[in-house]
């Protein structure tokens, strides 16, 4: 019986893409004067393609669209400070995930949050979206020190919320970090569909963090 569920962060409990694509036309309205001839769904096509969903994001990824697009070195800096201070606030959790995870709590289940980053940037979207208090453990890579797929971050979330790993189910969106790292640690994998990914058959799939009710019992 599940005793406790598990969630990623970044695409799972709230909706990454569409954070990244608001905060990109937010970007190209705030530094349009500075570039130069690039059309408004030019930059934000190729902003969310060197992107990737957040997984091999391409590094220093404002610098590389200032190399595409012709503008200045000191406005890819600025493009990049604007990122890290407005991509947080961007950070939505939906009613239907908020009020998922307020029925676990009230079913008394354990919950917790597993995700990679550096501690201070999750820690940032946690804040804007205000949930953390519905948790009982947030791992975040940075601090932990190591990050998932590897089982040892997973075994740390269960042992910290005192249940087992074949009484929890982890719910996330990528194939190898969450639910191949969650599956080889022993917990019940639920995969968070996302159409430009996949995943063996077996694992089940929901596109509503509310669908994993009925399975919970």
């Amino acid at each position: 019986m599940i005793q406790a569920v598990f969630f990623d962060l970044d695409g799972t409990l709230y909706d990454r893409d569409a954070a990244v694509l608001q905060t990109a036309h937010s970007q190209f309205e705030a530094f349009r004067e500075d570039l130069g001839n690039v059309t408004q769904s030019v930059f934000v096509e190729r902003l969310v393609a060197l992107d990737a969903h957040g997984h091999n994001r391409t590094p220093q990824l404002h610098h590389v669209l200032a190399k595409d697009f012709g503008f200045s070195s000191m406005v890819a800096d600025g493009l990049e400070t604007h990122f890290r201070s407005n991509f947080p606030k961007s950070c939505r959790v939906s009613p239907d995930t908020l009020a998922t995870l307020e029925t676990l709590r009230t079913r008394g289940l354990k919950l917790g949050i597993i995700t990679n980053g550096p501690t201070h940037w999750q820690t940032l979207k946690l804040e804007s979206m205000g949930i953390a208090p519905l948790f009982d453990a947030i791992l975040i890579s940075g601090t932990e020190g190591i990050e998932k797929p590897d089982p040892r971050i997973f075994a740390r979330a269960v042992e910290r919320c005192g249940v087992t790993a074949s009484e929890s189910m982890f719910v996330g969106d990528h194939p190898e970090a969450d639910i191949l790292g969650a599956k080889a640690a022993g917990l019940v994998p639920i995969w968070k569909r996302m159409s430009y990914w996949s995943v063996p058959d077996e694992v089940q799939r929901i596109d509503r963090i509310s669908e994993i009710l009925p399975l919970i019992g």
